[in-house]
């Protein structure tokens, strides 16, 4: 038996990555630990893979260069897909700028024959503003922070995401239910 199939049958669930995408304060974070909390409950394994959480660790060496973006986010995929070769679901939860990455992200996933779901957590500029808890949008439009998605580098939103998700319209638990739905119909249990 491949070690990929030996392990989702130990879990009796198929791994897959859940890249969730969109500017600061859209509600990555708080979407990925309310879909981590719903999986667990129904017995599904989950993980988090949050940006702010990778750039403390595995990513502390990075800085905000195209360059360095774009290697945040081939690290961040290539951990996301290690976690779902062994049956996991892998929440992702980052600002991933760049559809060229993105794109990368999934193409390397799918390779593997792991599911990849990319879903657009959409809230204008003016609402991740409104809801900037660390005070970044208020520091960029400062000049104190180079480099910041949506206020002086560019976000490129997702053209095709499997699911886009408009936090300003919908509440938590609507969106989060539309998570789970997708989610549920992209994993296989085995």
């Amino acid at each position: 038996m491949p070690l990929l199939q030996d392990r989702s049958t130990l879990l009796n669930q198929q791994g897959a990555v859940i890249w969730l995408t969109g500017l600061s304060g859209a509600g990555k974070s708080t979407l990925a630990s309310s879909l981590d909390a719903a999986l667990r409950e129904r017995g599904i394994v989950s993980a988090i893979l949050d940006g702010d959480q990778l750039r403390k660790g595995l990513c502390v060496d990075l800085g905000f260069s195209p360059e360095d973006r774009a290697e945040n986010i081939r690290r961040a995929a290539e951990v996301a897909k290690l976690m779902a070769s062994s049956g996991m679901i892998v929440i992702c939860a980052l600002i991933s700028p760049f559809s060229k990455e993105r794109e990368l992200a999934r193409a390397s996933c799918l390779a593997s024959h792991i599911p990849f779901v990319e879903i657009y957590i959409n809230a204008p500029l003016s609402v991740c503003e409104q809801r900037d808890t660390k005070g970044l949008y208020k520091k960029a439009r400062a000049g104190e922070l180079t480099a910041f998605t949506g206020i002086n580098s560019p976000y490129d939103s997702p053209t095709h995401p499997e699911l886009e998700l408009r936090t300003d319209l919908l509440s938590i638990d609507n969106c989060l239910g539309q998570l789970l739905d997708l989610v549920t119909k992209t994993m296989r249990l085995v």
